[in-house]
């Protein structure tokens, strides 16, 4: 009965989301105390909610902060470098900025950390995508898978768990993955071509690098060779992108702070390079880190108040995702239905599957691992897995290296609240992202697992 409830809480919610008949933080709230009460457990929904805000209030407490220091680091001006180069590495061409945002998300994910990963990527590209009349569910899309793959770093948190609950080393896990992650990093990268190929069939592609030099008219390149106006620019000052939706390239916004430029960047590399090292833990570090770099680049108090009042849609936006989350998850475990639907699932792998229980292990880490927190399946699910393939003869460490396929697929689940950073400063609707990426993360899932099968890893 749990089982089958579990699966229909889920698949409720994803579908009103989907077809957007509610928002994602009332779907995240009014699904789960629905069904609480149906499985005869209503009395019980204040305890759920609270325990699940309790786990997951240090979270919320770190995207909060993260999002006011990443925000101070645009407004000042650090990544406007940044910004500057992928555009002159785009030129204006959808394959080249699609392209181009995988290769960031996949550079930026090396601190870890998704919620910072999405930061930075959208942060330096929804500019771009926007003043091209580009679709921002291709960003997000490309940003979360290629983020997915590189979730599964040792510092990533899968991996570490999955060591932990398998009591291995880690690097005994991770290392011999390398290639099969490095293959899915190649299909992500070829995901981004397929999908850019398909934006500048729809778009076209501009000759011009007029977002450098927005006061040249926009050239298109038809199908047969020849150029004409692309339409809706006419390349005079009415046609410049508002400076809300252009931030990074406007070198006359008042809170820039190019004498800062190279404390700012120096904190930056200290504080990812914390989160790294684990000398504090991360909520601390980004609330120390917001702190300081308020105090420092805006030492009047107006102008502090003013840049947190600037992020403060984002801020609320985030959190109130990352706690009526809490409601879901905390109805889920509380309930029981997580555990139910993962024994049922384990259950459902017949007898003869025993001796490839690490290609069983690999394809169902992307539903439990997007149904589930990492935490409920690395610790409550692979375990059971485990020891079903040591009964047939198969290591703990292939079931490990497996249980990372699904990671890909993983980042774009409803229970990451680094997925709500992503859509929520894309300005995407969550259905909208869903419907989109779940396709492709799955397949880039499956191409890791596929590899990593066909190397000899698992």
């Amino acid at each position: 009965m749990l089982t089958v409830l579990g699966f229909t809480m889920i698949a409720t919610f994803l579908v009103l989301i989907m077809l957007k008949k509610l928002s994602p933080i009332a779907a995240l709230v009014l699904i789960p105390a629905l069904f609480c009460v149906f499985v005869g457990k209503g009395a019980h929904l204040g305890d759920y909610v609270v325990e699940g805000v309790g786990k997951l209030a240090p979270t919320a407490a770190m995207l909060m902060f993260a999002i006011i220091y990443f925000g101070v680091m645009i407004d000042v001006g650090l990544f406007d470098p940044i910004v500057r180069g992928i555009l002159r590495f785009c030129k204006a061409d959808p394959v080249r900025v699609v392209v181009g945002t995988a290769v960031l998300a996949a550079i930026v994910s090396l601190d870890g950390d998704g919620s910072t990963t999405f930061m930075i990527t959208v942060s330096a590209m929804y500019p771009l995508y926007k003043r091209l009349k580009m679709s921002l569910v291709v960003m997000t899309g490309v940003a979360a898978t290629a983020n997915g793959v590189m979730n599964t770093l040792p510092w990533g948190g899968p991996t570490a768990r999955a060591a932990t609950a398998l009591k291995l080393d880690a690097t005994d896990i991770f290392v011999p993955m390398i290639p099969a992650l490095a293959v899915g990093l190649v299909a992500v990268f070829v995901l981004a071509y397929v999908l850019g190929r398909r934006e500048r069939k729809r778009l076209g592609y501009l000759t011009l690098d007029e977002v450098l030099e927005p006061e040249s008219e926009p050239v298109l390149v038809a199908a047969g060779g020849s150029e004409t106006p692309r339409p809706g620019a006419g390349g005079g000052a009415a046609d410049l992108p508002e400076a809300a939706d252009f931030p990074g390239l406007d070198p006359e916004r008042a809170t820039l702070r190019p004498k800062l430029y190279w404390f700012n960047a120096a904190l930056t590399v200290v504080l990812l390079t914390a989160m790294i090292m684990e000398w504090l833990p991360i909520p601390v570090l980004f609330l120390l880190g917001a702190a300081l770099a308020l105090t420092v680049n805006f030492p009047h108090m107006p102008d502090q108040k003013a840049r947190i009042a600037a992020h403060s849609d984002n801020v609320v936006n985030v959190a109130g995702m990352v706690f009526a989350a809490a409601v879901f998850t905390g109805v889920l475990n509380g309930t029981g239905m997580v555990k139910h639907m993962a024994d049922w699932l384990v259950g459902a792998v017949p007898e003869g599957m025993g001796p490839h229980m690490a290609l069983v292990t690999g394809v169902l880490s992307l539903p439990l691992t997007y149904f589930m927190s990492n935490d409920g399946f690395y610790f409550g699910v692979l375990p059971v897995l485990a020891e079903a393939g040591a009964a047939h003869g198969v290591s703990s460490v292939e079931i490990a290296r497996a249980s990372l396929a699904g990671q890909a697929l993983h980042m774009s689940s409803p229970l990451v609240p680094a997925v709500y950073v992503l859509v929520g400063m894309a300005k995407v609707e969550f259905g909208d992202h869903t419907r989109f990426t779940v396709k492709w993360a799955a397949l880039t899932s499956l191409v890791v697992l596929g590899a990593g099968i066909l190397f000899g890893i698992v």
